[in-house]
């Protein structure tokens, strides 16, 4: 059915026939196959359609734009979302989208400047943009500017309860700052939704050492060895929702 309906091209009726064997065989290499092969394919024709039916949409122009960033072109895709802008300075992303290439780009204080007012940019556009928060979070961390960094950090988990990351970032931004009561319940809350990752464990273990809890303190450094064991390389927290 789903060989049929692309060759057809049925879209609604290919997606339903992949979700199904999605469904009965989960674990089927070439149910896994044709699901990633025909899914693909049909992102491929939707883009095409994009770009026939609508050029000059702010939305073509940001799909071109994310395939120059995948092709690590990075002033393309900068020109592109810079076009979208001109046209309507208000479209939500965009600028979140800019200060992230500018942080791509490389590290310099020229790039981190670009990068902080696009992101200030979003957030007076969209102030719910949880990645944009966290990304001016990040900034302020590696500037050692805690206050600024725990506030971003604050804000962005606030935004989004499943960030993750946020959580650990703000831990670590507390503990950097000496404030290790105030660093225990992220950094708790973090070891819960990815009890795999060594760095919340140790993270969680300088806190609780810091504020008089050895016990657990041995307990979290004992959880982190175990993790680091299974995952050499470590792991990389969830991104914003």
């Amino acid at each position: 059915m789903a060989k049929c309906a692309m060759s057809l091209g049925q879209s609604e009726t290919a997606v339903q026939a992949l979700f199904a064997l999605q469904r009965d065989f989960p674990n089927d290499p070439q149910v896994l196959y044709i699901s990633t092969h025909y899914f693909s394919e049909l992102a491929s024709r939707s883009s095409q359609e994009l770009a026939a039916v609508a050029p000059s949409s702010y939305q073509a122009h940001e799909l071109e734009a994310e395939a120059f960033e995948s092709q690590g072109k990075w002033d393309e895709a900068a020109a592109e979302y810079q076009k979208i802008l001109d046209r309507d300075a208000d479209v939500p992303g965009i600028h979140f989208r800019l200060g992230r290439v500018a942080l791509t780009r490389g590290e310099s204080e020229a790039n981190t400047e670009e990068a902080k007012l696009q992101f200030e940019q979003e957030l007076k556009i969209d102030p719910t943009n949880a990645a944009a928060e966290f990304s001016l979070g990040e900034i302020a961390r590696r500037a050692g500017q805690w206050n600024e960094a725990v506030a971003r950090f604050s804000a962005a988990a606030r935004l989004d309860p499943g960030f993750a990351e946020a959580y650990l970032a703000l831990g670590m931004s507390q503990v950097s700052a000496n404030r290790f009561a105030e660093a225990v319940p992220p950094l708790e809350k973090y070891v819960k939704i990815v009890p795999e990752d060594p760095a919340g464990h140790y993270q969680l273990a300088i806190a609780y050492d810091r504020t008089g809890r050895k016990e657990s303190a041995a307990h979290e450094l004992e959880l982190q060895r175990a993790a680091a064991a299974k995952n050499p390389n470590g792991l990389n927290a969830a991104t914003p929702h």
